[in-house]
């Protein structure tokens, strides 16, 4: 009897160790089972916002196509992605998912630019979802919710800022390209002309016959140097206005530019086109593409001791491409670069402006000795490709 007692009593207290090993066991995996659902909600927070990051790093991305693909890295950063949608509102503007309606079964946060709400971002669940920390959400997706928000905020004030400079360098370059139409108005209207006719009555002056040898030398010295000054003052008017391109169009006035280049620089420069009759470019698209051409050639003439330089321009949607590339002993980019930024050298930045004005991109490439080379693209909307053609005759 006693022995069966004492059995039992073992049994007992190994069943209880046993049980007290389930619970041990049970709370362990639990635990496991929390921290490794904490780990893949980080994973989904930090793949979320480095995705959005990497969006944002796109500038030529439209704001609705960038405001658009944060809308989907959020959905699929959700518990539950199969039933997600999501709706960003910027300035009152939506962007969301197509997808997208509210339901009762939504997350919200508010989108802060410099201190004021512009607006918010919305998650819906289409249909419910077993309840979680609060209703069908997580409570890692509040959070994540909250970063997100203000992230994009962040994002956002970074474009308008952009948005801002963009407006002040364009309207900087208006302000130029208008001031120097003034100037060379001015000089080829008035002061060539004044000069020409100076010119006329020292000519009458100096062709009487009372007037000694010494004298007409003079006179006519006098009169070589006044036709400089008239040629020096129209081919400063000339570069600084370019006759002709709204009535000739860029490939023209461009092949004229570098004919006259070509010959007051003992510098040959070959122009090659193509694509360029079926796309119509406004004002501002062309002047900005002949200064680009412009300040390469000058830039090449200074520096690059060259004897030749070959341009290229290729229409070819969704891009125009402008290559400028010469034979010259090239440089170091970087170093240039950096000297620009101390000197205060104009050049290089203004090239830079405006193909960013342009919502375009250059490169430049260069090796001591070996040359300089170019390389812009700027986008082409399919109106500017479309337009010459449905106009054939202009």
């Amino acid at each position: 009897m006693y022995d069966e007692r004492k059995n039992r009593n073992e049994l007992l207290q190994e069943l209880d160790l046993l049980r007290q090993d389930r619970s041990r066991c049970e709370a362990f995996l639990a635990d496991r089972q929390n921290i490794e659902r904490a780990l893949t909600e980080r994973i989904k927070e930090l793949d979320c916002l480095y995705g959005v990051t990497q969006l944002a790093q796109r500038a030529d991305l439209p704001l609705d196509q960038l405001a658009s693909g944060i809308a989907n890295i959020a959905c699929a950063s959700w518990l539950h992605p199969e039933c997600a949608c999501a709706r960003i509102t910027i300035d009152g503007k939506g962007y969301a998912t197509e997808n997208f309606r509210t339901t009762r079964f939504m997350q919200s946060a508010s989108i802060q630019v410099q201190n004021e709400t512009v607006g918010g971002i919305d998650i819906c669940y289409l249909e419910q979802r077993p309840e979680a920390d609060e209703g069908p959400f997580l409570k890692e997706e509040r959070k994540l919710l909250d970063a997100l928000a203000d992230l994009v905020g962040r994002i956002f004030t970074q474009r308008r800022s952009d948005e801002q400079m963009r407006a002040l360098s364009r309207e900087l370059i208006m302000i130029q390209e208008t001031e120097r139409q003034r100037i060379a108005r001015e000089l080829h209207d008035h002061l060539a002309q004044d000069l020409s006719i100076a010119k006329l009555g020292l000519k009458r002056i100096f062709e009487q016959d009372a007037l000694c040898a010494a004298t007409a030398h003079q006179g006519d010295d006098i009169m070589e140097r006044i036709s400089a000054a008239i040629e020096s003052i129209r081919d400063l008017a000339y570069g600084l206005l370019p006759p002709g391109l709204s009535e000739l169009g860029l490939v023209d006035t461009v092949l004229r530019h570098c004919e006259e280049f070509s010959r007051r620089h003992a510098l040959t420069v070959d122009l090659y086109a193509d694509g360029m009759q079926d796309v119509s470019l406004d004002f501002e698209t062309q002047i900005n593409l002949y200064r680009l051409i412009q300040e390469a050639l000058t830039n090449t003439r200074k520096h690059a001791a060259a004897t030749r330089v070959r341009i290229r321009m290729l229409a070819s949607y969704p891009d125009l491409i402008l290559s400028i590339e010469d034979d010259g002993r090239g440089a170091d980019m970087e170093k240039c670069i950096v000297a620009a930024g101390k000197e205060r050298r104009m050049g290089l930045w203004s090239m830079r402006e405006r193909v960013r004005l342009l919502g375009g991109k250059i490169i430049f490439r260069s090796r001591t000795g070996e040359g300089m080379n170019i390389r812009i693209e700027v986008p082409l909307t399919r109106s500017q490709r479309e337009r010459k053609k449905t106009n054939p005759d202009r």
